[in-house]
């Protein structure tokens, strides 16, 4: 179901996770719950995976990661602050030391401004700034999901590194 790439993130996420006795929970929108499944289709990855957001529409977004409404306004659901937003509300909101969250337009559709594949993939650390990073993804909308899993799995997969 994964690639072999994204399977080989997971278990090298989930395993550093379990290390260091870390739980995670991810915040997913245009995903859509991929990166949790990717990460539990891992078996033993219950040690780790808490709990996964999906967070479709901007209540969503609102009512359980706690956004900001005026978010939403002012720079839009794809965008790095909301990418912030959603990855600390997930770490306030789930007893876990890191989350992963990610906004997009996984196309069709988009504009000049925000076309199909831009991506924001946001992972925040217990006790750390948040880090956020601003991708362009080609191809269609299953490609570009695939794309921001991965994205996502090495992001984590750096911060943990870096830290």
């Amino acid at each position: 179901m994964f690639s072999k790439a994204i399977r080989n993130k997971a278990e090298n996420l989930l395993e550093i996770c379990a290390t260091r006795g870390l739980m995670l929970a991810t915040a997913e929108s245009c995903t859509g719950g991929l990166i949790a499944g990717a990460l539990t289709a891992v078996p033993g990855s219950s040690r780790v995976v808490e709990r996964g957001f999906v967070t479709y529409t901007n209540a969503a977004k609102h009512e359980l990661l706690g956004v900001p409404l005026p978010l939403f306004d002012s720079v839009g659901a794809v965008s790095e602050a909301v990418a912030r937003a959603m990855a600390e509300g997930a770490l306030n909101a789930a007893p876990v030391g890191i989350a992963l969250s990610v906004t997009g337009i996984a196309g069709p559709g988009g504009s000049e401004r925000k076309p199909a594949g831009l991506v924001y993939i946001g992972c925040a650390l217990a006790g750390m700034e948040t880090t956020v990073r601003r991708f362009t993804f080609e191809g269609d909308r299953d490609s570009v999901r695939e794309q921001s899993v991965e994205a996502a799995l090495a992001l984590a997969l750096t911060r943990l590194a870096d830290d």
